[in-house]
């Protein structure tokens, strides 16, 4: 892998991992179009690590005050999850963390190989658009995270974990089941963005001996880095996108993705 593919590489993931198009099936469709050889899950993750430093740098206030509810909440004297919105929040998050961290573990072997198939991939981005488009249009965006409960992130959870099989989006996904049950798009994506912290970091520390095993240390921080910044500027201009517009534009975005995908198929 050369420096320009680890850009692009980083690129395409920094962009899908906030977008709700699916970073980790532009991961496998990108080698794929391109004749490129398969980076691999190690690289993957690598990438992924990018985006996490994005999130924590445009969310570290939050990110801050969250860590610090977490850890008043263990104690008693300082407990209060009815009423400290971070306390409350921390462990929404940790309630949403547990199911990908099983479901990811559980087909760990099937992510590296059967569900990298482009036909799969466009299957995926198909069916999961028009269930976004769905959601956007039915649900009644009118409730906060303020309002959030258990259950509510326990959903968003079961979506995570479905998300890992490419061409799904873990963001794209998370968003679909926080508007399904009423959350505004901003507070739905806020939420998507924030629980992907321990997701990814997890998912990264598993992979640290492959990674360390990646000979192309180059490409690995060019990767890392684009995954950074486009990451960083993917989250920005989502977020003050969805605040006056729908989702529309990303389900249309993912339909014709499919449709490109499976035509390459058929003629290759």
């Amino acid at each position: 892998m050369d420096i320009f593919q680890a850009f692009i590489l980083g690129m395409v993931q920094g962009l899908g991992e906030f977008l709700p198009i699916s970073s980790s099936a532009h991961l496998v469709l990108t080698p794929w179009l391109f004749g490129w050889p398969d980076q691999g899950l190690a690289f993957d993750v690598a990438l992924h690590w990018g985006t996490l430093l994005a999130v924590v740098s445009y969310f570290y206030l939050d990110i801050w005050h969250i860590i610090k509810g977490f850890l008043n909440s263990l104690r008693p004297s300082t407990r209060d999850l009815e009423n400290n919105p971070y306390q409350k929040l921390s462990w929404l998050i940790l309630i949403a963390t547990v199911p990908a961290a099983i479901i990811g573990k559980l087909l760990e072997s099937q992510i590296e190989t059967a569900f990298r198939n482009p036909l799969i991939v466009a299957f995926n981005l198909a069916v999961v658009g028009l269930i976004l488009l769905l959601a956007d249009k039915y649900g009644a965006k009118i409730k906060t995270l303020a309002e959030a409960s258990k259950s509510n992130a326990w959903i968003i959870g079961l979506a995570q974990a479905v998300a890992v099989i490419p061409g799904v989006s873990r963001s794209g996904a998370t968003m679909i089941a926080g508007l399904f049950q009423g959350f505004t798009r901003s507070d739905a994506a806020k939420f998507s963005f924030l629980m992907s912290v321990p997701i990814i970091l997890g998912a990264g520390l598993l992979k640290i001996p492959e990674i360390a095993e990646i000979e192309n240390t180059k490409a690995l921080v060019v990767g890392f880095a684009s995954s950074a910044v486009f990451g960083f500027l993917a989250i920005k201009y989502m977020l003050k996108y969805i605040a006056t517009r729908s989702f529309a534009i990303f389900t249309w975005y993912r339909f014709a993705l499919a449709a490109v995908i499976i035509i390459i198929y058929l003629i290759k």
